[in-house]
């Protein structure tokens, strides 16, 4: 199959009207592929071919030996396949320095001894490979669709291999994202060695006897797969066979991913009890085992995934998000199990590394699940993440749970939104969120900020926003009035009104402590509606 749609000089020489000619240099390079057939009668073609053309020529713009010379400069230099010229009406014979430069480039040069008409051996050739394009399109066909229904039936992505090697008899070489190559045919380990590092260098740099078709799953490279073939260059067709395979393969790969999630589910009243504190470490350890997994460290953390609307999501949606996460997980370093529950999917991460760097690389998953094409096309689903708790000990992890859900509650009542937040980031919200079951803070905020929140809402001065804005900013006036974007003179009046309300000590260290504590209590109570009933009051 390769052959039929790879044109050589040699096999154009076989054709009509090339019956007398004669190979007078270059002989070594009548195996170069010919794309197309020109006819030349000009001096300068450095910016007419793309390479791989066969020139015909009767010589008249080269009749004299250095313009003859610089011309067959050009046509190496433009990788041109050769040349054929006809001698006996403007050219008598070929220059031997012709000859020489030709012969070290293996450059064919194809003497007509006599006049032949290039109409014909042009309407011949291109008609030639007009043709071999139409039986490479049929044949392609026929190759998807007998690959479509194999992949109906086959069990492993070897069979798809083997299917294309058949199809193309080139060697084909595959691997699995963090894997060994795989080759087919099986070479010994002496010429794997020798593949493997001239495909590497091949990467670098073009190389027409390897190509390279990468695989990917959820926008991450998840394999690769290679042809090499040692005797003849990759051909157009090798490269169409080759996508058409590596569109396939994604799709076996994708559904043997599916079916495992699928596998997953079943498994969710032993994590569920996991996740409640029920299974010792030895059970833990024998459970990861079975699963095939040797945890590295003990480092766990729990993250639970809010997504709006997820009850209305079809099934298949939920578990191409999970298998989302999985994919960006693993490759961050993870390993990854998960529970889905009503309103969120909650994922148990075991660090699969020795670094320690666990939320430098959460955060980095995070951000490209968000970038995601999935991500981007639902358009009315909005996620955040909410991570727990950091333990050492994977009997602990229901501490981590624990902590995740905490995470994600307090999320709710915060007035800044972010993708995402860690338990340990919280911070001051924590200790609100515990004292807020005790007490009733609302009554703590208006005694401390009760006239500054009144006045908003009477003169909508913005002093509240100022007030924080100037607190962040350590006191500094022009620090805050570039972060508020408002001149000097109108922060002054605002800072003098603020006085009057709060007193001139606001800024002394116990009672502003008090202020900015307050402030975070008032965004966090600000969502539930408590500043309604500031106004009432």
């Amino acid at each position: 199959m390769k052959e039929n749609f790879q044109l050589k000089v040699s096999d154009i020489l076989q054709r009509k009207h090339f019956e007398n000619a004669m190979v007078v240099a270059g002989a070594e390079g009548l195996h170069h592929i010919v794309k197309w057939v020109h006819v030349v009668e000009v001096k300068n073609i450095r910016n007419l071919l793309s390479g791989q053309e066969l020139i015909l020529s009767t010589g008249v713009a080269w009749q004299e030996d250095h313009l003859f010379f610089t011309m067959v400069e050009q046509l190496i230099e433009n990788q041109a396949a050769g040349l054929c010229i006809e001698l006996g009406t403007y050219l008598t014979e070929i220059p031997s320095e012709v000859i020489e430069i030709a012969n070290q480039h293996h450059f064919p040069i194809i003497a007509f001894q006599q006049e032949v008409p290039f109409v014909e051996i042009t309407q011949d050739i291109h008609s030639l490979m007009i043709n071999q394009q139409y039986r490479m399109i049929s044949d392609l066909e026929n190759y998807s669709q007998s690959l479509n229904k194999r992949l109906l039936s086959i069990e492993t992505y070897e069979d798809i291999l083997q299917f294309i090697f058949s199809s193309l008899d080139v060697q084909i070489i595959f691997r699995l994202r963090n894997q060994e190559y795989e080759f087919v045919p099986e070479i010994n380990g002496n010429d794997q060695k020798a593949l493997i590092k001239e495909l590497e260098g091949a990467k670098a740099g073009i190389n027409r006897q390897f190509a390279y078709a990468p695989i990917y799953l959820f926008g991450q490279e998840y394999a690769e797969l290679y042809l090499f073939s040692p005797e003849l260059p990759i051909s157009e067709f090798d490269l169409l066979i080759l996508d058409r395979t590596a569109t396939a393969l994604a799709q076996h790969l994708l559904r043997d991913l599916y079916v495992e999630e699928k596998k997953r589910v079943e498994e969710f009243e032993w994590l569920q009890g996991w996740l409640d504190g029920e299974h010792s470490e030895e059970g833990i350890n024998e459970y990861l085992l079975e699963q095939g997994f040797k945890p590295k460290t003990s480092d766990a953390v729990v993250l639970i995934a809010k997504v709006s609307a997820l009850k209305e999501k079809s099934s298949q949606d939920v578990t191409y998000l999970k298998l989302l996460f999985r994919s960006v997980f693993e490759q961050n370093g993870f390993a990854v199990f998960s529970v889905e529950k009503r309103n969120s999917l909650v994922f148990i991460l075991l660090n699969n590394r020795t670094k320690k760097n666990l939320k430098e690389r959460i955060k980095k998953a995070i951000e490209s699940i968000h970038e995601s094409e999935f991500m981007k096309k639902q358009n009315t689903a909005k996620m955040f993440i909410g991570t727990g708790k950091f333990v050492e000990s994977l009997c602990k992890l229901h501490k981590s749970y624990f902590t995740a859900k905490e995470t994600v509650r307090i999320h709710q009542e915060m007035t800044k939104k972010e993708l995402y937040t860690f338990y340990e980031d919280l911070h001051l919200y924590r200790l609100i969120s515990q004292i807020n079951k005790h007490i009733d803070l609302q009554e703590l905020v208006l005694e401390y900020l009760q006239p500054v929140i009144q006045y908003d809402q009477k003169y909508n001065g913005k002093l509240l926003e100022t007030l924080k804005a100037y607190l962040e900013c350590n006191g500094s006036k022009q620090e805050t009035s570039n972060r508020l974007f408002i001149v000097r003179q109108t922060l002054y009046h605002r800072l003098q009104k603020l006085e009057n309300l709060l007193g001139p000590d606001f800024m002394e260290h116990e009672k502003r402590v008090a202020i900015e504590f307050m402030i975070l209590v008032n965004d966090y109570l600000a969502p539930s509606g408590q500043k309604k009933e500031f106004k009432a009051r």
